[in-house]
């Protein structure tokens, strides 16, 4: 499948980032049939300075500090050539203005100038440029790299977060209407973003299905966070962070199911845990980050998965990742009425409107799982592949590709 066409991925998500991310599991399957260029997001000298004795930044401290790029092997994926950029000047904390612009294309350089030189040392002649929700370096490829086609890949709405919404809102702007085609992950998004360029798609998120599929099979070693832990399990993972989650239900979930135990996995980026008192509460369980390749365990050992997302204008625009992992494990889901992509799933979904109906929605969900249902959430997340998605990916990049220069 377009074995001729090398794709250069500049992405957000550092391939060594312990998470699941959308650009790294494009490339696990990109790579089956291309060769694939995966450019991480460059560390700042503060990200520099602040993460001297982390693992990996003291891995990449001699280039860095001799100010050049790096290549690297990723030991899953090592058909892939993956680059780590010299360091960038920090400037989020600028106000808009000639200063900031000024400093924003110096680090656009040093990006443009990396790809250049990963063009001229792989020869690379017939390629398309991807950028993964990193408009801040890179946007748009200019045009005399020679890119067939220049992408925007919108995972989430910049507008929305104080951080992305100083700066980043306005720069993807410019990274869309500048780019042949832009993705974006939810139907919400879509509607946001046409305007800036008419060539915008939807191209979900999905799933790793053999990876989920594991906490369907054989019993897998228990989390040792569950060790000791009696009754039922009400799992969660994800991004424990400020804007998206619904605190207070977390809390309502926990007081009226005093039997169970809610237990939350992943990487822990707010204090709201805290504020509403889980952190205290006897039967939740934080885990904090967890390697995607952990999550099965904790899914075979959960008896019924949550999405409670609060209901706003961030939300409104999320296909979460979650979703098809918790379907591929075959586990009952509720989930808030958070966008018009999650009412897609209605049909193997529990999706609720008040906290009152999520909180009593747990002990039906648990009652009411049957094989049958199980096969059906399956069924579901196997439509719903990262496999599945590239097709499209490919079929769209056709389209653009008509017309033009075919070189496969």
């Amino acid at each position: 499948m377009h074995s001729d066409l090398d794709i250069i991925y500049f992405t957000l998500f550092p391939w060594d980032n312990a998470y699941s991310s959308v650009s790294l599991s494009f490339t696990r399957e990109f790579a089956k049939h291309n060769r694939v260029f995966y450019i991480n997001h460059p560390y700042t000298v503060k990200d520099f300075v602040k993460g001297w004795n982390q693992p990996m930044v003291k891995a990449r401290r001699h280039d860095m500090l001799l100010n050049r790029m790096r290549y690297e092997t990723i030991p899953e994926l090592p058909e892939v050539i993956a680059v780590q950029p010299p360091l960038t000047v920090p400037i989020n904390w600028m106000n808009p203005g000639k200063s900031y612009d000024k400093w924003f294309e110096y680090n656009n350089r040093i990006i443009v100038n990396t790809i250049r030189q990963v063009i001229k040392d792989y020869n690379i002649q017939n390629f398309v440029y991807l950028n993964c929700f990193n408009p801040y370096y890179a946007g748009a490829l200019p045009k005399e790299l020679g890119a067939k086609l220049s992408m925007y890949q919108c995972i989430d709405d910049m507008t929305e977060e104080e951080y992305t919404a100083r700066h980043g809102a306005r720069v993807e702007e410019e990274a869309i209407r500048n780019s042949d085609i832009a993705f974006v992950t939810s139907k919400h998004l879509q509607r946001l973003k046409r305007h800036l360029n008419p060539n915008t798609y939807v191209l979900h998120n999905a799933v790793d299905i053999t990876m989920f599929e594991k906490a369907l099979g054989n019993p897998l070693p228990r989390p040792k966070e569950l060790e000791g832990v009696q009754g039922k399990t009400i799992g969660f993972t994800g991004n424990i962070n400020e804007y998206r989650l619904d605190y207070p239900l977390f809390r309502q979930i926990a007081e009226q199911h005093p039997d169970k135990t809610l237990v939350l996995v992943g990487p822990i980026n707010s204090d709201c845990y805290k504020t509403h008192g889980l952190d205290k509460m006897p039967n939740v369980i934080l885990t904090g980050g967890k390697h995607i390749s952990e999550l099965p365990a904790f899914l075979q050992h959960f008896d019924v998965t949550i999405i409670p997302f609060l209901k706003n204008k961030l939300t409104a625009s999320i296909y979460p990742l979650k979703i098809n992992e918790y379907l591929a494990a075959g586990k009952p889901v509720i989930a808030t009425n958070f966008s018009e992509d999650i009412r897609s799933f209605a049909d193997v979904v529990y999706i609720v409107e008040k906290d009152e109906d999520f909180v009593q929605a747990i002990d039906r969900a648990i009652a009411e799982n049957s094989s049958e249902l199980i096969e059906q959430r399956v069924l579901t997340a196997k439509q719903n592949t990262w496999t599945e998605r590239v097709k499209q990916f490919w079929e769209i990049v056709d389209q653009h590709l008509v017309g033009a220069e075919k070189v496969y």
